[in-house]
């Protein structure tokens, strides 16, 4: 059997289709038609069936524990009852909140979810640049505000006795092992970036070690909170893609949220559009702002740690050149500033 991460990103999305249709036996759902929807940490397709359309998400092996995995489900539901729309989860017959799957072809056993299907249309993609300015500060106004209901929630939650989940802290953003990466190593960087990278490294680690771990600077966050990620429909919006979620300050979602727009003529607006946004229902004091910059050069430097674990993936070879741009931009900005 050929190795699973040796094949195209369609050969192995196909090895995932075929899984996703055996481990829906598990939910009583058979004969299902499946359709890829996004495939990047996770497969992630549209179930069609007798008894309507749901969600199945694959996950990336390895990428979180069981009990990584539990929590975040977890918490979404917390999010839920505290009026913040997440996918709702559907467990097995069981009563399973999620499965682990082997099937042939696949690289070893993986766990399985199924959602209820989300309609409506994402709120906007980054991807697509701004065309409007004015639509872009209202779409990031609404980023703001939902980033900060969601910290309110997470900053005033009693975790569960079992809960666990990765940090987006200095050790997972600059450590000697970050959660995405040793960045400094990316192999299509030349050794000047590397250098670069490996130097602002540590000074990006001990800048965040000084930073507080408060409730009003850290809690749970989303980690993703891009336009993507927001799903409009009749009843509102609706957050998606809790993948990366675990521990971080609050400045991660917003630094997050604008990075990819950091040169468009608009960045600054749109910044002040999301700032606005969020202090509609959170405080969010010039003095934290003063770190924006640290947490976006550590937001980029995560991209490439990215890459550089996910190296073989077609994703991953199209984005290089320009993530690793960005961040030695940053990098070498970070450390002027220093001087």
């Amino acid at each position: 059997m050929t190795d699973f991460f040796s094949l195209t990103p369609e050969q192995q999305a196909q090895r995932m289709q075929a899984a996703g249709a055996d481990a829906l036996r598990r939910w009583g759902i058979q004969g299902a038609e499946l359709s890829l929807i996004k495939y990047r940490e996770n497969a992630v397709f549209r179930v069609d069936h007798d008894g309507g359309r749901h969600a199945l998400r694959m996950h990336r092996a390895g990428y979180h524990s069981d009990d990584e995995l539990r929590s975040e489900l977890q918490w979404m539901q917390a999010l839920q009852d505290a009026g913040i729309r997440t996918p709702t989860v559907v467990p097995t017959q069981a009563g399973e909140l999620f499965v682990k799957h082997a099937a042939a072809g696949l690289p070893g056993s993986i766990q399985v979810d199924l959602f209820e299907w989300i309609s409506g249309e994402q709120i906007g993609s980054v991807e697509d640049g701004i065309s409007d300015q004015a639509e872009a500060e209202k779409i990031f106004g609404t980023i703001g505000e939902i980033a900060a209901q969601v910290h309110n929630q997470a900053a005033a939650w009693s975790l569960p006795a079992d809960f666990t989940r990765h940090a987006w802290d200095e050790d997972g953003l600059a450590g000697d092992n970050p959660f995405w990466g040793r960045f400094w190593e990316l192999g299509a960087a030349t050794d000047a970036q590397r250098a670069l990278l490996k130097r602002v490294k540590d000074v990006v680690y001990q800048d965040l070690k000084a930073m507080p771990k408060t409730p009003d600077t850290y809690s749970m966050i989303h980690a993703d909170f891009a336009p993507e990620n927001l799903m409009m429909d009749e009843n509102g919006v609706r957050l998606i893609d809790f993948d990366d979620a675990g521990f971080g300050w609050h400045l991660f979602e917003i630094a997050t949220s604008v990075y990819f727009l950091r040169e468009d003529p608009a960045f600054d607006a749109i910044l002040a559009a999301t700032i606005r946004g969020y202090r509609q229902h959170r405080e969010l004091t010039d003095q934290q702002l003063e770190n924006l910059p640290l947490i976006m050069l550590a937001r980029g430097t995560t991209y490439v740690g990215w890459v550089h674990t996910r190296h073989e993936t077609e994703t991953a070879q199209e984005l290089t050149p320009m993530i690793l741009e960005m961040a030695c931009d940053m990098a070498d900005a970070y450390l002027g500033n220093r001087q």
